[in-house]
């Protein structure tokens, strides 16, 4: 059973959830005929007992204030020296008669607890079941010369953990499948509060991950929405193919709305106007500047856009040749992960422009007299045209 002296630091340890454990050397207790006799301190740990860190050149201080277990106060300082040859932290002024830094105390364990900006407590045990008590109780073996017990502290949460924590309570919430614009708005939501950099990225960069988060959170919708109705008894084969065509008919006609949601969000990011799917000869699913525009005859057709947002374009690019006429430079903005070289040279001859996410380009063949441009490319020629200033 543990001594009071040895539940008396734990105790202090886990309310405090830190303590810096070594083993006191003769070093520290100037019998090596060093520097100055004073507690060593790992450099690997500063963050557990100063605020600065151990920058070469320079010596900094630290006064603190220490509780020892007899009762006894120190006013302390914790110096790093870093000026000449030494690179090392000290813990020094004891005063006169301190007890716990003698030629006896080598091998002794010392436990430090950091119990403010800049207090701790103290205690030094020399008996070895108290000190083989006090490592078994933290959980911290020492195999060198010292240990650091970091108590209940988290790891920082990563952008994964923010993104999945707040789609887990959205999730929590829902009775039946929510509309795509929803699905893309708590998307957007939660990668502007948890990708801190997403701002900066590129316009290419943006789109790539606003789609592959919003498809995460559909299937961890689909699964806790579906599971029951998966995993049932199907009363036949035409139930279960039913099933099965909801299911992926779901699946398809979401991850359209999404894309055409996030290039939506991404081009009014960018302060271009547009019309989704206006009435000009044919339902284009992109207009820019607008359909007011297009159906004024002074308006010049170079500073008209039209864009089909397909997330496959393969079979379904030729639809937009019969939109918006007026327009002959047309554009698909797509997702798809490559397409043959005969059909990118059909697209060329149309007058149909390509624009993939760049993270795509390599998958894409070169086609002589071809282009296919980046999202951000695509979004600085429409600004430049129509003269949207930055």
């Amino acid at each position: 059973m543990p001594s009071p002296l040895v539940e008396r630091a734990v105790i202090d340890a886990l309310d405090n959830n830190n303590a810096l454990l070594k083993f006191i050397s003769p070093n520290d207790t100037g019998l090596t005929g060093g520097h100055q006799c004073g507690y060593y301190l790992p450099k690997a740990a500063w963050r557990a007992f100063t605020p600065h860190a151990p920058k070469r050149g320079r010596n900094a201080d630290h006064l603190v204030n220490v509780l020892w277990q007899d009762g006894r106060q120190t006013k302390s300082c914790i110096k790093w020296y870093g000026v000449g040859t030494r690179s090392e932290y000290r813990m020094t002024r004891f005063g006169r008669d301190f007890p716990f830094l003698t030629a006896d105390n080598v091998g002794d364990l010392l436990v430090l607890i950091r119990t403010g900006e800049a207090s701790f407590h103290g205690y030094v045990f020399d008996l070895p079941d108290d000190i083989a008590d006090v490592q078994a109780s933290l959980g911290v073996e020492i195999i060198g010369t010292w240990g650091v017990y970091e108590g209940l502290v988290r790891p920082p949460e990563t952008e994964d953990d923010c993104i999945h924590r707040r789609f887990a309570a959205f999730i929590e919430r829902l009775r039946e499948f929510p509309d795509t614009a929803t699905f893309s708005t708590v998307t957007r939501e939660s990668i502007l509060a948890c990708v801190q950099a997403f701002a900066s990225q590129t316009v290419d960069d943006r789109l790539m991950l606003l789609m592959d988060r919003e498809y995460a959170l559909f299937r961890m919708v689909e699964r806790m929405l579906c599971q029951d109705e998966i995993c049932r008894q199907f009363r036949s084969v035409d139930d279960f193919l039913s099933t099965a065509a909801r299911i992926m008919n779901r699946r398809k006609s979401r991850a359209g709305r999404a894309l055409e949601n996030h290039v939506g969000y991404l081009l009014q990011d960018a302060h271009i106007p547009f019309d989704v799917r206006p009435i000009v000869d044919g339902q284009p699913d992109v207009l820019i500047p607008g359909k007011a525009q297009y159906e004024d005859p002074c308006w010049p057709e170079d500073r008209l856009y039209v864009v089909g947002v397909k997330t496959t374009c393969k079979d379904r690019w030729r639809q937009v040749l019969n939109e918006a006429r007026r327009v002959h430079r047309k554009h698909i903005l797509t997702v798809q992960q490559g397409i043959s070289a005969k059909q990118l040279a059909e697209m060329r001859d149309s007058g149909v422009s390509l624009v993939v996410p760049q993270k795509l380009h390599s998958m894409y063949p070169a086609v002589e007299r071809m282009e296919v441009l980046t999202v951000r490319q695509f979004v600085d020629t429409v600004r430049r045209t129509l003269a949207i200033q930055a």
